[in-house]
This record gives C-alpha cells, structure tokens and sequence, in this order.
C-alpha cells in the first residue's frame, strides 16, 4: 500500500515513516506543507495520505484545505487526517464532501499502533475511521433534533458507526451479539428516517446525521 504524509513536524514525520515501513507499507514521499502534500499526490497518486490538520505557513487548517481539494482531484485517494486536539469540525467538512475513504485521528493514537494501523487499512480500503474523542465531543454538541429519538445504547451504537466500526466490532466493543447490533442499527435508520438504500450508504446517512453534515 503507497502512502504519502504531510505532517510538518520532523520528528513525527520520522516516526510515521519508520512506523509505516516497518509495517509493510510503502512510503512515496514524506513532506511539510500543504503545496507539497499536493504536489506528492499528483505525482505519486498514492492509496492514503496522512495529513496534519495544521501546516504551514499559518498553522490553522492548511492541512484541512489541501485535502478537500485532493479529494475533489483524486477522490479514489483516502484521507487520514492527524490532529493535536478535538476539531471536530474538520471531520464533518471532510466526511460532508466525500463519505468514503476518510479518518479523523488525534495525534496521540499514533502511539498506539495497532490501532493506528487498523484505523489507516480501514480508511484505504474505503471506510471511514473517526477517534473516539472526537465521537464524544460530537455527541455532547448534538444535543436537539432526531438523535433526541435515539435510545442511549442507540447512541453508543451510531458513536461506534461513526468510528468506522462494522457490526462485529461494535458488537464486540460493547460485549453483545451481532444480531443485537443489528436491531439497534435498524431501530437507528427508522428514528432517524432514512431511506432504504443499498449496501452501506445508509450507514454512511446515519453518520452524517450525527456529525451535522447534508445528506
């Protein structure tokens, strides 16, 4: 899998790319600024980026911007976006453009690599990968409107939807069967009035419904 990063920190840049390499992925390039993770993109048309939210040169949400505009240039490119705080409005610019293929993480899970690792497969592979502290945030903002129909477990259930999760990882994260998982994703489409649709994209609904996004 061919990666490029942007993350202007040297010393995390480093990291990444051993932590990548040493995974079995292939890095193609490596740089510090927003025009130059653009330019990598064009040149090397890779399977992911890992991008920083904040690059130079006004360290705000260069990072942000770039991607929306990769997106809109090479959408088969998946987004890992790397932030040192909760801004969950990134996460619901990003996702409102393009529903698949799209991660928001805060920097400090790149230390747990597993589930970085997980989180950057899943989002190549066309998912999407949400940190759990954003989740939080999102559901402590969402306070009116049809999610107020959601039952608690319910709300626990669409928070793990928006991490990325499938049915068996929800399912295993809150210690009940898959078929559980299931009803509650269904009694979820119902409160929230969502169409019948093929395959996920109602999923992909759902998560837009809680971070405030159009569908």
């Amino acid at each position: 899998m061919r990666i490029v990063i942007a993350e202007d920190s040297v010393l995390l840049r480093a990291g990444l790319i051993k932590l990548l390499e040493t995974s079995g992925f292939e890095v193609a390039a490596a740089v510090g600024d927003a025009d130059a993770l653009l330019a990598a993109v064009r040149e090397y048309r890779p399977d992911a980026a890992i991008v920083d939210v904040r690059m130079p040169p006004g360290f705000t949400d260069e990072g942000v911007r770039a991607a929306l505009v990769m997106r809109r240039e090479s959408p088969e490119v998946a987004v890992l976006l790397l932030s040192q705080y909760v801004e969950e409005r990134y996460a619901a610019d990003l996702l409102s453009t393009n529903t698949s293929g799209v991660g928001y993480l805060l920097k400090d899970r790149v230390a747990d690599v597993a589930a970085f690792l997980d989180a950057l497969r899943r989002v190549a592979a066309g998912g999407t990968a949400l940190d759990p502290e954003v989740v939080s945030q999102l559901l402590l903002r969402r306070n009116r409107g049809p999610l107020d129909r959601l039952t608690p477990r319910e709300r626990e259930v669409l928070g793990l939807m928006a991490e990325g999760r499938s049915n068996a990882g929800i399912a295993a994260a809150l210690v009940v069967s898959e078929s559980a998982v299931a009803k509650h994703i269904n009694s979820i489409f119902a409160k929230l009035d969502l169409p019948h649709a093929e395959g996920d994209h109602r999923r992909v609904l759902a998560v837009l419904h809680f971070l405030g996004g159009d569908t």
